[in-house]
């Protein structure tokens, strides 16, 4: 099994972990934004599925 030579710095490991956390947070955002504008109903930039197919029924009647 491979073990590193030198221990990682509390400098290098925090600066990381920030940086996984940032992207956390941008997605969690991201998916805030979302929900609300599902909510809201001024989806504008993307389809939901269950949407299309529904209308894909009343084309078809």
């Amino acid at each position: 099994m491979a073990v590193p030579k030198k221990r990682t710095s509390k400098s290098k490991k925090n600066s990381r972990k920030s940086q996984w956390y940032k992207k956390a947070k941008f997605e969690a955002k991201k998916a805030l934004s979302l929900a609300k504008s599902t909510l809201t109903d001024k989806e504008t930039s993307f389809v939901i599925p269950s949407q299309l197919e529904e209308e894909e029924e009343e084309e078809e009647e």
